[in-house]
This record gives C-alpha cells, sequence and structure tokens, in this order.
C-alpha cells in the first residue's frame, strides 16, 4: 500500500515539473515573439529605409538571416563541451537579446552617415549569435517537451504566441502611422527594450536539464553522423529542394503586389495578417493530427498545400484581384502553419537523442542555404521576365514554380516522406 501510494506521489510530482516546465516555456515565448513581430518584416523594412539603406543592402539584411545557419554545424560540437546547456543559453540569450536591441540605437549613437552600417554591424552580430541560442533552445525544448504531447503542445504554444505577436503587428502599425518618421521608430524600440527584458529574466527559470552527450569527441566523425543517416539526409535535401522552389517566388510576393499590381502597403499589411491568422488557427489542428500521425506524413500532407496555395495566383487571370490575394494567403498560412510545426517536430522527434544537436545543425545548414539562394535567384529571374508580357510577370512564375513544387510533392515526396 505504501509503496503504492509513494509511487503516485512521484508520479504526480514527476507531472508537476513537466507541466511547470512546459509553462516557462510558454510565458518566455510571448516577449520574445513580440518584440520579433516589432523588429522584423515590415517594420524592418521601414526602419532600414528610414536609416537611409539602398535595396541591395536590403536584401542583404534578409539574406542573411538564413545563410548564417551553417555556423550552427560548429555549434552542436560545441555544446558537446559545455557543462551547462541552461547557463550557455542565459548567457548566449542574453547578449543575442541585447545586440537586436542596439539595432534601434543606431540613430542615437552614432552620426546619420553611419546609420546604416551601425545597422548592419549590430544586426549581423545578433545573427551570428543566433545560431549558438536556436541550436541550445532546440536542444533543451526537446527534452522539456515528452514526446507524447509534443505535438499538441507546439500547437497550443504557437497559436498563443503568434496570436500576440498578430495584436502588436496591428498595433504596431497604428503607432506609425499615428507617428511617422523617428518619432514612431522610437516608441516602437521602447516596447521591444520591454519584451527584451522580459525575456531575459524568463531565461532564468528554464531548467537545466542532463544532457544526453554525443558518443563522438571529434568534429568529423560527429558530423558524418547525420551524413551516413541515408533517411535524414535524403529527408532533410528533398525539404531543401522543396523550399528553394517556394523562395523563388513567396518573399517577392511584396514586389509584386507594389510594383506590378499597385496595391498600398495598408492592404498587403491586412493580406499578411490574413495570413498569419489561419497560420494560428492551423496550428492547434496540425497537433492533433499529430498525435495520430507521424511527423514525416504530416510533413508531405503539408506540401500539396503550400504549392496550391501559390499556383491560386492563377485565379487573378479570370477573378478580381483581392479576393483571389487573401484567398491565396489564407491558403498559404495553414499550409506554412503545418510545415513549419511540423518540421521542428521532425527535427526534434525523428532524430537520435544523443545526436540531436549535430542533426538540427545539419537540417539547419542544408535549407538555410536553400532558402538563401532561392530569394537571390528569383529576384534575378523577375529581372530576366521584366520584358515579358505583363500576366507572366504577375502569376507566371508562380504557376511555374507551383507545378514544379506539386511534381515534386507528388513523386519524390511521397516515396521519400513515407512512415518508416
Amino acid at each position: 500500500m505504501w509503496g503504492s501510494l509513494n509511487l503516485k506521489q512521484s508520479t504526480h510530482r514527476k507531472e508537476s515539473v513537466h507541466r511547470r516546465n512546459l509553462t516557462i516555456a510558454t510565458v518566455e515565448g510571448i516577449p520574445s515573439v513580440i518584440f520579433q513581430t516589432l523588429i522584423g518584416g515590415q517594420f524592418l523594412t521601414g526602419f532600414l529605409l528610414y536609416l537611409g539603406a539602398t535595396s541591395g543592402q536590403l536584401g542583404f539584411v534578409l539574406a542573411i538571416t538564413t545563410f548564417v545557419n551553417i555556423g550552427q554545424l560548429f555549434v552542436a560540437f560545441f555544446i558537446q563541451k559545455i557543462r551547462s546547456r541552461k547557463w550557455a543559453f542565459v548567457i548566449f540569450g542574453t547578449i543575442q537579446r541585447l545586440l537586436w536591441g542596439a539595432t534601434g540605437l543606431a540613430p542615437l549613437l552614432f552620426p546619420e552617415r553611419y546609420w546604416v552600417a551601425a545597422y548592419l554591424g549590430f544586426y549581423v552580430a545578433a545573427f551570428m549569435f543566433n545560431t549558438v541560442v536556436a541550436m541550445l533552445w532546440s536542444s533543451l525544448i526537446s527534452d522539456i517537451v515528452p514526446s507524447r504531447v509534443r505535438g499538441r503542445y507546439f500547437g497550443i504554444r504557437n497559436t498563443l504566441v503568434n496570436g500576440l505577436g498578430t495584436l502588436f503587428l496591428f498595433l504596431g502599425g497604428m503607432l506609425l502611422d499615428q507617428f511617422p518618421g523617428g518619432q514612431g521608430f522610437l516608441y516602437l524600440y521602447i516596447v521591444v527594450w520591454i519584451c527584451i527584458g522580459a525575456n531575459i529574466v524568463t531565461f532564468f527559470f528554464y531548467p537545466d536539464l542532463p544532457f544526453e552527450r554525443s558518443g563522438e569527441s571529434k568534429f568529423i566523425p560527429m558530423l558524418q553522423k547525420p551524413l551516413k543517416d541515408g533517411s535524414f539526409i535524403k529527408s532533410t535535401g528533398f525539404i531543401a529542394g522543396f523550399l528553394f522552389l517556394q523562395n523563388l517566388v513567396v518573399p517577392l510576393y511584396s514586389y509584386v503586389m507594389l510594383e506590378l499590381l499597385d496595391i498600398n502597403y495598408k492592404t498587403i499589411s491586412l493580406l499578411n495578417v490574413t495570413q498569419t491568422l489561419f497560420m494560428m488557427g492551423s496550428f492547434y489542428v496540425w497537433g492533433n493530427l499529430n498525435a495520430r500521425y507521424s511527423n514525416r506524413r504530416l510533413l508531405w500532407w503539408t506540401m500539396p498545400l503550400i504549392a496550391l496555395a501559390i499556383l491560386s495566383w492563377g485565379l487573378l487571370s479570370a477573378f478580381p484581384v483581392l479576393p483571389v490575394l487573401f484567398f491565396a494567403h489564407a491558403a498559404f498560412g495553414i499550409g506554412l502553419g503545418g510545415f513549419n510545426q511540423l518540421a521542428f517536430n521532425f527535427m526534434i522527434g525523428d532524430t537520435p537523442k544523443a545526436e540531436r544537436p549535430m542533426y538540427m545543425a545539419m537540417y539547419s545548414a542544408i535549407t538555410g542555404v536553400a532558402s538563401f539562394f532561392g530569394p537571390l535567384i528569383g529576384g534575378k529571374m523577375y529581372e530576366w521576365i521584366s520584358d515579358w508580357p505583363e500576366w507572366m510577370q504577375v502569376f507566371g512564375m508562380q504557376l511555374a514554380v507551383g507545378v514544379l513544387m506539386i511534381l515534386l510533392a507528388m513523386t519524390l515526396g511521397r516515396k521519400i516522406l513515407r512512415d518508416e
């Protein structure tokens, strides 16, 4: 009897600790998503233009965020040597957050001719540290969230934090409309710094869980582990190819809408919010489906949805512009929400625990390179077809890429991402 009672008490304590850790991870995500919303997307573009950046400098900023993921290969080896993942996360996370916040100090600390250079310096440094922070957080969260609830938990967490991010997307836009120019960005960065401070405080509440280290002690043998895993490398290579095609057109949607369709910024913001809302709504659904079906199978299901969303731009040939664009953004949000959530679950759930950091780093490096070159080549392709018929520039690229994505998903994708 007493043994049974102690077992129940032990199980209850274990469940309470798990619940507390999940709550901490959720609370930490709230200020993180809010401040990243306010310094990214349309706010990043607007602030850089206010600082005097050129289109080339803007393109560099947008591209560098994925290219630096190659550095995670070395970070995965580095974290095998540290004593505590939590305190490394606290230290590097604090530095990274402060660097992100420092981007807003460029107009206050430097003469105007150095504003853009100062911003780029802080921004690149922040993303260099981000390679360490992202790896440490992914490693921690994979141990914090039990595998049996992983799908539902991330569905609920992503819905909550992205919902608040969408709210601040609205509020930030209203703030800049009310206070244009430097004054508006000053107020925006005050909110950013408050959120950064709150975010840093939450780091200290993360648990310092035991770390199952790799069986390899040298870099090259550790690097070879995921490379020799045929199933993993095929899946990652296929996902990278799919992302490359997607990024040929999706990052350039704003260019098409602004330059070719003559749509105003307010409408584009509403389209982006629509995409985010549908993405949020899909998180919980994909999370529940993940409790019944594997990461691989569901990841494959998202791909035709994303391709069809891109193909739907072809409806512009027969229907009014705005209804088509709202439908295309909504459908893309549903597919993208599932893809991002399931790709993350694939990294932390379908890989060997002891070798997981290097597996995650390899995934990030390969898909990061694909995501880097996609928009660069896509932008060049739009330059090449600038003299072609207008319909080809507005939705012809989307049709061509969408067809290739469908073919890729229904052939190689069906074979590679099948359940093992």
